[in-house]
């Protein structure tokens, strides 16, 4: 059984009553302009009795509806299946490439809004994957299923194309050559989570088995066997590739009942940990250097967010009886309490966590979002405490999935800085690939804990009755 789908059945009900509201969505963008303005709105009004004023909230409250949730997953999913294209054409007469046998190095992937094979859409084939078993609607399976049967025919045509061309470009180099973690894990982790639907037609385990080999024995590491990089400088550890390379590994702990698999993902997550999570902040840092002293600390929000995920996955897959799962349930517990102090009144998280002047971020929004709903689901944290800020994150970012089902507000790609300004001014923009995969697994476990936790709403609190 796909674990990264998880039925509801495996989920732990929970019986908490909310002394708070829950949010409502808005479909309107919200600007710092309104947000101001809401917050004054009121007091100059001398008609009605105090008592009965009403907060005028930037995301008001309400009742947050699977249905809502629902639609914004559709808007997501129709936009995505419309500019992804799955093709390969000859780029100098643009005709489709039907027999894999004949493909060179004029063979590409027909143009589309985004790639196919990226780290980030790594992300959205999970997102869809999610998205398909909490709805029921197989449609988002098949997005991820479909594409990834594809690949695999690809991958194997250019393989054999390679024999008698060697060193030839091709559009799937990533693929049989990685030279990254950002080239492996997340695509990694999608293909084993497609192929345990049982529902990818083709045979993706070469290409998953070359992935994992790059992350296990090709990747720089320091001295203590911590992946790492040798950029920005020599000795380098990045946030993100705990994403990177950690689920991919733990999916293939599943796929081949190996507990090596599992054993070295909790030995990287404590290796990052110990030297990037600052305990009193509840934060981690999104790059360390050695020797680097004193070291920068700047957290920023995305970079959190794959911190936060690979714990989650983590999770949801490591046995029972593995004694890493304390060690990252505690980790997991310091880390949401540290995020959910420094969420915004609007329901967003800032670029740089600890930095309210720095914008509004929807990606990393989106992921606390669903690692909350799934951490509450799964009961690893305590949904009194949790609940509320995870609807108020979602309905924050379902306003930022337009009408066409663009994901907006989404920091771009980014390098390590050791300065803020280098953070603050990080463009946003609806091609940034990074809020897709977010928004459709933070829809996928909200609708969930929906279902789970019905909330009754009445004027001071929220009741859950299961």
């Amino acid at each position: 059984m796909n674990q990264s789908a998880t039925p509801l059945n495996n989920y732990k009900p929970l019986r908490f009553v909310l002394n708070c509201c829950v949010v409502t969505l808005l479909l309107q963008p919200i600007s710092n302009a309104s947000y101001s303005q809401g917050i004054s709105s009121k007091n100059n009004d001398t008609t009605t009795p105090l008592h009965l004023l009403k907060p005028a909230y930037p995301i008001p409250y309400g009742e947050t509806k699977q249905a809502d949730v629902k639609a914004v997953l559709d808007r997501v999913y129709h936009y995505l299946n419309e500019v992804t294209p799955y093709q390969l054409i000859d780029k100098s007469s643009g005709q489709a490439i039907s027999n894999f046998a004949n493909v060179n190095t004029n063979s590409v992937f027909a143009p589309g809004d985004f790639r196919l094979i990226s780290y980030e859409w790594g992300v959205t084939y999970t997102g869809m994957l999610e998205a398909g078993a909490a709805t029921g609607d197989k449609r988002f399976t098949d997005y991820t299923t479909n594409r990834l049967s594809y690949l695999s025919d690809v991958v194997s045509g250019f393989k054999k194309y390679l024999k008698t061309s060697p060193g030839a470009l091709t559009p799937v180099k990533s693929v049989i050559d990685p030279q990254a973690l950002d080239d492996a894990g997340s695509m990694a982790a999608a293909m084993i989570k497609a192929v345990r639907t049982g529902a990818v037609k083709g045979d993706l385990q070469p290409v998953i088995a070359n992935y994992i080999n790059y992350i296990l024995t090709k990747q720089f590491r320091l001295s203590d066997g911590t992946l790492a990089r040798n950029r920005p400088h020599p000795n380098t550890l990045w946030l993100d590739d705990l994403y990177m390379s950690l689920p991919a590994l733990a999916q293939m702990g599943v796929l081949s009942g190996d507990r090596k698999y599992f054993d070295e993902t909790v030995k990287q997550y404590q290796l990052f940990s110990k030297r990037m999570f600052n305990q009193e902040r509840g934060l981690f840092m999104h790059g360390w250097v050695q020797d680097m002293d004193p070291h920068p600390q700047f957290h920023w929000a995305r970079a959190n967010g794959w911190a936060i995920l690979t714990n989650i996955e983590l999770l949801d897959v490591l046995p029972l009886d593995h004694p890493g799962r304390i060690v990252l349930i505690e980790l997991l517990k310091k880390h949401a309490a540290g995020l959910a102090q420094r969420q915004d009144a609007t329901g967003f998280w800032h670029q740089l966590l600890d930095r309210n002047d720095s914008y509004l971020e929807t990606s990393a929004t989106a992921i606390y979002a669903y690692c909350f709903a799934r951490a509450i689901n799964k009961g690893w944290l305590d949904a009194k405490a949790y609940a509320p800020a995870t609807l108020l994150a979602w309905n924050a970012v379902s306003t930022k999935v337009n009408d066409k089902g663009q994901v907006e507000g989404t920091c771009v790609g980014t390098g390590m800085g050791f300065d803020p300004a280098f953070y603050y001014y990080r463009p946003v923009n609806n091609y940034a690939a990074h809020g897709y995969g977010p928004v459709l697994l933070a829809g996928a476990e909200v609708y969930r804990m929906l279902q789970i936790h019905p909330f009754i709403i009445n004027d001071t609190s929220v009741q859950v009755n299961k």
